[in-house]
């Protein structure tokens, strides 16, 4: 069982970054449930800006499962060339629409289980899945999230599994899809990994790194 006072600080927490980022949510563009399997896959290393601009002419190209999964990968990896580790995520989307197609009959499962046997997919990928096509909440751990939970002194270790384990536990359900928004939006915005600008830190009177 988690403590209490951390319960106590992930609500104050939450509190101040939902005034703070009010705009806070997923910055990829997709209309469907694969496009975002794809869009996330291809986020990996990579700015959700970039995404979108490969992405505005991927999804006219390749308009279904069908189409990612009859693509030849050489082509597919010159069209999403400039999202980086194109290679691999090329390889990742047509295995996954290849997947989806022949183990779920063309429609994304919505479970974690179902979501973890499909080529390309993490659980960060799989609860970004969840939480933003299904409204299945989950909490996605990236190295902003790992970051500033240890910094919070929310967590103390580098596993994701475990990170998002023990968040689980001390963050609300109904908010578990919006946490990694918030500490995302926090961690380019002022809580920069080379740069933290403390002094104007809204969490500095939550954050035991920042009295150090």
């Amino acid at each position: 069982m988690a403590k209490p006072g951390k319960k106590q600080k992930m609500a104050a927490i939450i509190a101040i970054l939902k005034k703070e980022y009010p705009e806070a949510g997923i910055r990829l563009s997709y209309n469907n449930e694969f496009e975002l399997l794809v869009a996330t896959i291809l986020s990996a290393q990579c700015t959700d800006e970039r995404v979108n601009m490969v992405t505005e002419k991927l999804f006219k190209k390749y308009r279904s499962v069908h189409d990612f999964a009859a693509a030849h990968q050489e082509i597919l990896e010159q069209d999403i060339f400039s999202t980086g580790f194109y290679k691999a995520k090329a390889k990742n989307i047509i295995g996954a629409a290849r997947c989806v197609l022949g183990k779920f009959r063309g429609s994304l499962p919505q479970t974690m289980e179902e979501l973890l046997t499909i080529p390309g997919v993490g659980r960060k990928t799989a609860n970004v899945v969840l939480g933003h096509a299904f409204g299945i909440p989950g909490i996605v751990v990236d190295t902003h999230v790992t970051r500033l939970a240890n910094l919070l002194g929310l967590t103390a270790t580098d596993n994701a599994e475990k990170i998002e384990s023990e968040l689980m536990k001390i963050t609300p359900k109904d908010e578990w899809s919006m946490l990694a928004h918030y500490l995302i939006s926090h961690g380019r915005a002022v809580c920069i990994a080379r740069r933290p600008m403390c002094g104007s830190c809204c969490l500095r009177e939550l954050c035991p790194s920042a009295k150090e």
